[in-house]
């Protein structure tokens, strides 16, 4: 009898817990058996090794094959565990040496050739392996997504025969060495495109700057959906943290990751017939909805009363913590969810409201019940809402007169205010507690006064109350000033335009 252990990684959401592969041979009667939870691509894996060892010319033992994945509690699915099973059998039945595999983790799917095919969320088992200190063991094609995790030995393998080599210490591999992708930008997308809109290209810096959340209200064609897909291309270079952790979300997802855009921050834009699992997230094994593809990016919402009311309601949650909680009957995974929401809606349902054309012939009621499709709770916690009229045709003719500055420019001038608000607090303004809202957006007794007046005419919630303190706090950085002042307080209070107009 002969038993060796092999170390993989599962995967849960975001996280990748530790699988530990028990492989025992045993005499009776040959034949293989997976125990631990597995689910229908992993009972076929036996299949897939059997053919791969055979293959690659291996023995493959005649004998009674038992295989565990533990825990036991845990689902195990998809072809990620064939690797470690390969490297368990092989060991176990004395064909590469047992001491040696707890230095490394093994993930990946083996063709029957014996060659290695990747897997889905490489990324995050490369996070986990660097800190439980192994070296890790993927498909070539995985291996500049796990490469992007430092302080941790990547090899990236074609075949099983070259691990082999590795752990026989025949042909040892050298791990993998990374390309050094440098943070880029989408010069495609620059503000300076944008002529006219002063006042909203002036709400999407302090929305830039303070990481807050916006709504433009505008007649169809004025440059809501424009404003939104420059917004990016102003936002602060993400840290190495937060760019592996939304990569990490990426690599997990339905569609392929690029590593070329790790750095990048995300724009979403989900078309308004999308569901609200396609928003959060779910399935049966629960995967990132459209917030959570967005983490640290923009989630951008066209047409926004267009959405069903039920859709935009899941918002509400992860607008507050960032994080979203998916339950289902068998498992639940959490997500990290902290977007910047920027949504569009034309002013009424024909889309030409309060226009100097005269075009819209919208009763007051059918302006209403238009607005009123958004809900009340919804809206209160976007910190701005905005106009965006009509550019005038002489700005728009107009080329020479109406060039504004780069993305690059403002980018400069978002990047220092963040700085300022990590200096005082470590995060950005959107995300302070009210007790940090006290200590750290005071005002003067005018002040005091002022605000109380907006809050009495225009019959602000305490959550408005905070959110117009935090806009104005990051208007004062933006300024430089260490306080909060009077011209600060009233420009924050005018970005509450829906507020002004109930």
């Amino acid at each position: 009898m002969s038993l060796a252990v092999a170390f993989s990684r599962a995967q849960v959401g975001i996280a990748a817990p530790l699988v530990t592969v028990e492989v025992h041979i045993s005499g009776g009667l040959p034949g293989l058996s997976i125990v631990g939870l597995p689910e229908a691509a992993v009972k076929e894996s036996k299949d897939r090794v059997r053919g791969a060892l055979l293959n690659s010319q291996f023995d493959f033992p005649a004998k009674r094959i038992t295989i565990n994945l533990a825990p036991a509690d845990l689902p195990k699915e998809g072809g990620r565990f064939d690797l470690p099973i390969a490297i368990g059998i092989l060991a176990a039945s004395g064909q590469i040496p047992k001491a040696v595999l707890s230095q490394y983790e093994f993930v990946g799917e083996l063709a029957l050739s014996g060659a290695l095919r990747g897997i889905k969320g490489v990324l995050t088992v490369a996070l986990q392996a660097r800190n439980a200190s192994r070296s890790l063991f993927v498909a070539h094609e995985n291996a500049e997504e796990a490469a992007l995790v430092d302080d941790v030995s990547i090899y990236g393998a074609k075949h099983l025969l070259e691990v082999c080599a590795h752990l026989n210490n025949y042909q040892p591999m050298s791990p993998y060495t990374p390309t050094c992708i440098e943070p880029t930008f989408n010069d495609e997308l620059d503000l300076s495109d944008v002529r006219g809109q002063h006042h909203a290209r002036r709400a999407l810096e302090i929305v830039a700057s303070g990481g807050h959340s916006l709504l433009m209200i505008g007649p169809p064609g004025t440059g809501k959906t424009m404003l939104a897909s420059r917004l990016p291309g102003i936002m602060p270079r993400m840290s190495e943290a937060e760019a592996l952790e939304t990569a990490a979300i990426k690599s997990i997802g339905e569609r392929s990751f690029s590593v070329a855009n790790w750095r990048q921050r995300g724009f979403r834009s989900p078309h308004h017939t999308a569901s609200g699992v396609a928003l959060v997230g779910g399935g049966s094994n629960p995967r990132p909805g459209e917030i959570s593809l967005a983490h640290n990016g923009v989630l951008f919402l066209d047409e926004l009363p267009e959405f069903d009311r039920k859709v935009l309601e899941v918002l509400r949650e992860p607008l507050e913590s960032g994080h979203i909680t998916i339950s289902r009957a068998a498992r639940q995974a959490e997500f990290p969810a902290r977007f910047q929401l920027v949504a569009a809606m034309n002013p009424c349902p024909c889309g030409y409201h309060g226009h100097s054309n005269g075009r819209c012939h919208c009763s007051a009621e059918q302006v209403q019940r238009y607005r009123n499709r958004i809900s009340g709770p919804l809206l209160d916690r976007i910190d701005m809402h905005i106009d965006v009229p009509n550019v005038p045709r002489d700005v728009l003719l107009n080329k020479e007169n109406s060039k504004s500055e780069s993305s690059a420019m403002v980018r400069e001038r978002v990047e220092q205010t963040r700085q300022r608000q990590f200096d005082r607090s470590n995060k950005c303004n959107a995300q302070l507690t009210n007790k940090e809202i006290d200590r750290y957006c005071d005002l003067n007794a005018n002040d005091v006064d002022l605000l109380e007046q907006a809050i009495n005419r225009f019959g602000l919630s305490s959550r408005a109350y905070h959110r117009i303190l935090k806009v104005a706090r990051t208007i004062a950085d933006i300024g430089g000033s260490q306080h909060i002042e009077t011209s600060h307080l009233m420009e924050a209070i005018n970005f509450r335009q829906l507020d002004r107009a109930r």
